[in-house]
Order: structure tokens, then C-alpha cells, then sequence
């Protein structure tokens, strides 16, 4: 299979990074490496628009994420996969490993086929290649952490359940796909079915919250990411992420995501930045005072 055309493989959803919990290669990071940033978030989001798009059979989606792979890894050359050729390129350039790119495929496959998730266990194994590997290359191009991925690995985590929880009716209405884990659900005696309502139900709002607490048991540790990093700017950033991520949880506590998909204002998602940027200048100032 020989696509004529880049959009005979990708299918833009049109969503881009203003779509995003956190800053996609913003100001604070270096900009010799924000168009290595570029490529590598436009390789995500290709292949999770890919993964997302409700018109495309599983087998078609899983055929045109292998296309992905073969332009990643250099097996096929064709301008339709221009996005995985420009990463190809950039981890040459950077001699950062494709491993998490091949992750992201992996977990855009699942997605392709797997519809539900049994336990937090299952969810975080479903994590682990979908959102983990974001940390971890951005943590590969910016020199690295003393105290290795599980922080970044936290916090990206946390992000994801918290994206999952932002969109957990849309994902069940146009993808029948449930992220909430199923356990909780029978437990409280929810049904994937209350996903469907204006409102989530008293036992529904109890597996939401459920949710959340493990959520906020994963920034325990993104807290410390922060000041394991190698990169002052890269401390800055995950810094204004941190506080992004915690404001987003206080909100899902108060606020219905079946009624309205819960997210910053801009003057909030700008305040939580310039409270990250803060925590860190002044964490830098002081170790240059000793």
C-alpha cells in the first residue's frame, strides 16, 4: 500500500495545541529545541487523530498507525508520511530514542480495539505508553532528571486520567470508549450507560471522584519533578504543569463533566503558568544565593 497523499493516512481532527492541558513547546523551553517539540507533538497528534477518528474501522486505524511506524523506523518513504519522516529526522538530530514514539503506536492500536478498562491497574498500564512516553522524550531532550521518569511519569498519568475525565462523555458517545475504570463502577452500582446523561448520577459522581483521589495520588510524586530536572527552563514548565494539573482536579470536584467539559479559563491556565515559572525562579535564586 502505496498512499498517493498525506491525507490518505492522516485524518486531522483539527484540534491543536490551544486543544491541550498543558504548553506545547512554549516560550520557557530552549528555541533550539522547540521545533524538535513541534515534531514530535504533530507525530502524537497525527496518530491520535488517527486512533480518534469515528469513521475509520479498527483494522483500517491499525493500518495506517503501522504506515506511521514503517516512516518512523525508515522502513517506507512516501510524502504521505511526511510527519513521521520529520520525527524520524529529529530523532536523528537529537539521537533521542524512538521508543517512545513507538509506545504512543502501541497505545493508539490499543485504542483501536479496546473499548474498556477493568481496574486503575489496567488504566495505568493503557498510560504507561499513552501519555508516559511525552515525559519521558521531553525529559531525553533536555538532558534528563536525577531522580529518573516515575515523577514525569506521574504527572503525565495524571494528565491523561484527567483528559479522560474532561471527555469521558464525548469518548463514550462518538467512540463508545469508557476510561473510567470498571470495578469502581459496579461497585457504586454506575453503569457505563449513565455516561449518556445531561448529568452525572449520585453513583457515577462517586466512581468521578473515586477517580480523582487516585488521581491526586499520582501528584504526590509529580511534585518532585520539578527539581529532579536537569533543565531550569524544563523545571518551569513541568512546575506551571503541576499547577495546571491540580487546578484541573480541584475543578472536576466541583464541577460536572456531563454537564460541561470542565477546563481553564485562560487567565487561569495563564496564572497557574506564571506560578510555576515563579516556584522555580525563586527555588534558582536561592541556590544562588548559597
Amino acid at each position: 500500500m502505496t498512499p498517493p497523499s498525506r491525507h490518505a493516512v492522516e485524518t486531522p481532527s483539527g484540534k491543536d495545541a490551544a486543544y491541550e492541558n498543558f504548553p506545547v513547546g512554549s516560550w520557557l523551553l530552549p528555541a533550539k529545541l522547540r521545533p524538535h517539540i513541534a515534531a514530535f507533538y504533530a507525530f502524537a497528534r497525527a496518530i491520535d487523530d488517527i486512533a480518534d477518528n469515528p469513521e475509520l474501522a479498527p483494522d483500517d486505524k491499525i493500518k495506517r498507525l503501522e504506515l506511521f511506524e514503517d516512516g518512523l523506523l525508515g522502513r517506507r518513504d512516501d510524502p504521505s508520511l511526511r510527519t513521521a519522516t520529520r520525527m524520524r529526522q529529529s530523532l536523528a538530530e537529537t539521537g533521542v530514542t524512538s521508543d517512545h514514539c513507538l509506545d504512543l503506536v502501541k497505545a493508539f492500536k490499543q485504542d483501536a480495539t479496546k473499548l474498556r478498562y477493568r481496574d486503575w491497574n489496567d488504566l495505568m498500564g493503557y498510560c504507561i505508553l499513552s501519555a508516559a512516553p511525552v515525559g519521558r522524550y521531553l525529559l531525553d531532550l533536555h538532558g534528563g532528571s536525577r531522580d529518573g521518569y516515575g515523577p514525569s511519569d506521574a504527572l503525565c498519568n495524571a494528565l491523561q486520567v484527567i483528559n479522560h475525565l474532561q471527555d469521558c462523555k464525548e469518548d463514550y458517545l462518538t467512540l463508545d470508549r469508557v476510561y473510567v475504570p470498571l470495578d469502581w463502577m459496579q461497585e457504586t452500582g454506575a453503569s457505563v450507560e449513565d455516561l449518556r446523561g445531561s448529568a452525572a448520577t449520585p453513583a457515577l459522581r462517586k466512581v468521578l471522584d473515586r477517580t480523582l483521589r487516585a488521581t491526586e495520588g499520582l501528584m504526590i510524586l509529580a511534585r518532585h519533578l520539578p527539581v529532579g530536572l536537569v533543565s531550569d527552563r524544563l523545571a518551569m514548565e513541568s512546575a506551571a504543569i503541576v499547577r495546571i494539573a491540580d487546578r484541573l482536579i480541584r475543578l472536576l470536584y466541583a464541577r460536572d463533566p456531563l454537564a460541561i467539559r470542565v477546563k481553564l479559563t485562560k487567565p487561569q491556565f495563564l496564572w497557574c503558568c506564571m506560578q510555576g515559572v515563579g516556584e522555580v525562579g525563586r527555588a534558582m535564586l536561592g541556590r544562588r544565593a548559597w
